[in-house]
């Protein structure tokens, strides 16, 4: 049965080994780390220095530690805002950076989340005569029924039966190596008939 002053590395962040605890006149061993004396230092110098302590005294540790300690009013004011930090781009995406950044076409959008709202600019032509948007899962069961964007709700009946009279085995003499694509005819028709661009 595990002791309670031993609990659980996964939770408590103890890292074994043979350092001392660093607090003095302590003969335990320092398994949890705490920052230096002298703070974080100049980032970039290697890894930090950090403290090791045994569990009394890195609790003794924590108990009065203080992020806020040497600040003024107003760099702890600035430090406590919601955004703090939020100001500063990030790298990639810096202004005169190398890197452009993904491109919305990089992203998988099986949901149609991005292209729904961002397909067409304001003003842009639309892909259908009556205005009407197509989102990507129209325009991916379009594609499977060899139907053009501008496709009205009648010539998508017909091009639908038309499919299925040449793949369904009842009408294609017996022939069941279409049966996978039925299936994605189905699919796309029974998509298609409930779109708002085909209502």
């Amino acid at each position: 049965m595990e002791r309670k002053d031993r609990p659980n590395t996964r939770f408590h962040g103890r890292i074994a080994g043979d350092r001392p605890c660093a607090a003095p006149g302590c003969g335990e061993a320092g398994e949890f780390r705490a920052p230096p004396l002298e703070g974080p230092g100049d980032r970039g110098e290697g890894p930090p220095a950090f403290r090791w302590f045994c569990l009394d005294h890195v609790r003794a540790f924590n108990a009065g530690y203080n992020y806020f300690d040497g600040m003024t009013a107003d760099e702890i004011h600035a430090a406590q805002r919601p955004t703090a930090g939020w100001e500063r781009e990030s790298r990639p995406f810096a202004r005169g950076g190398t890197d452009p950044g993904p491109r919305w076409a990089d992203f998988a959008d099986p949901l149609d989340a991005i292209g729904a709202r961002y397909a067409r600019a304001p003003g842009a032509a639309s892909e259908r005569k009556d205005g009407k948007p197509l989102s990507g899962q129209d325009r991916a069961s379009l594609k499977v029924l060899g139907l053009e964007p501008d496709a009205d709700r009648s010539a998508l009946r017909r091009r639908y039966s038309e499919l299925v009279r040449r793949y369904h085995p009842d009408r294609n003499g017996g022939d069941r190596s279409h049966e996978g694509t039925l299936a994605k005819v189905i699919a796309a028709y029974q998509q298609l008939r409930l779109a708002p661009a085909f209502a």
